[in-house]
């Protein structure tokens, strides 16, 4: 089992939450974990990461997987200019891997935005860490253990 995995399975079982993390072929993006799970794509708690121009650390948006995040709403809730956060960034402040991250068992503490769009869903799903592992709670559960503000920052794509 990866160390990320694992650090994922952590914050769960410490939470006191049985979820289950179910092992797919492919989770990287929120159509391949939806089919993957037979659940619809919004019911995919996608973790958007980026930067913070001015504090240069990463913040993460918990967004609907059919949603996107819109750029200024985000930069407005984060109280700074946000961009495209680099790969190694992410894997230095979060622990995972781009494709993987999970909302929860970063290693360092995050400021996090979770999308109201997902209280819309008795279930959702997330990367439990890796691009092959998610795993399943109630929006409240992952509200709750993620830290995350409920906030609006997102828009449906232009292509839906």
């Amino acid at each position: 089992m990866s160390k990320s995995l694992k650090r994922v399975r952590t914050v769960l079982q410490t939470a006191g939450l049985d979820a289950q993390i179910t092992q797919t072929d492919l989770a990287r993006t929120a159509r391949d974990a939806a089919l993957a799970v037979g659940c619809e794509v919004d019911q995919i708690a996608k973790s958007i990461i980026f930067q913070g121009q001015t504090s240069g650390q990463a913040v993460l948006f918990i967004t609907a997987g059919g949603r996107t995040v819109d750029p200024a709403r985000a930069s407005a809730l984060a109280d700074e200019p946000l961009g495209r956060a680099d790969p190694a960034l992410v894997r230095a402040q979060t622990g995972f891997a781009i494709g993987g991250v999970s909302p929860v068992g970063h290693l360092s503490p995050i400021r996090a935005w979770f999308d109201q769009t997902l209280l819309a869903f008795d279930q959702i799903w997330a990367a439990a860490g890796t691009p092959h592992h998610v795993f399943c709670l109630s929006p409240a559960q992952l509200l709750q253990i993620s830290g995350a503000q409920l906030s609006d920052f997102t828009s449906e794509p232009a292509h839906m």
